[in-house]
């Protein structure tokens, strides 16, 4: 099977796309950015920073980001680290109060197929 090409690298704010993490290193290619393709369907374009609330909220709804698997090669994610989160879950957590910051730059263009710039600019981590 081919691999499926990334999209263009391009952020919310029309600039090339800078990574998010790579430690822990994140992204649907699991290349340190926010990257996407047809083939990611979680739409993993939204670099955040983590929140233990945002982390509670996420276990809550079935996504437990927190909790170590070694089996995946996973250490779990703690407050303050950055990762790229699906466009949905991002908007779910908005709609609950508790999404957590955004890292603009960090964000892929295709994350405003799901949710609003206005509201990524709202919980901008870049301008607190």
């Amino acid at each position: 099977m081919a691999t499926p090409s990334i999209d263009r690298s391009v952020n919310v704010l029309g600039d090339a796309l800078k990574p998010c993490s790579l430690d822990p290193i994140t992204g649907f290619f699991r290349n340190g950015c926010c990257d996407t393709s047809a083939a990611d369907r979680g739409s993993h374009t939204i670099c955040v920073v983590l929140t233990a609330e945002f982390l509670d909220f996420s276990k809550r709804v079935g996504n437990d980001l927190s909790t170590p698997r070694p089996e995946f090669g996973f250490s779990g994610l703690k407050p303050g680290a950055q990762w790229c989160l699906c466009a949905a879950r991002w908007e779910q957590a908005l709609a609950a109060g508790c999404a957590p910051k955004v890292r603009l730059s960090s964000t892929h263009v295709r994350a405003l197929e799901v949710v609003n710039l206005d509201d990524l600019r709202a919980h901008s981590a870049d301008l607190s």
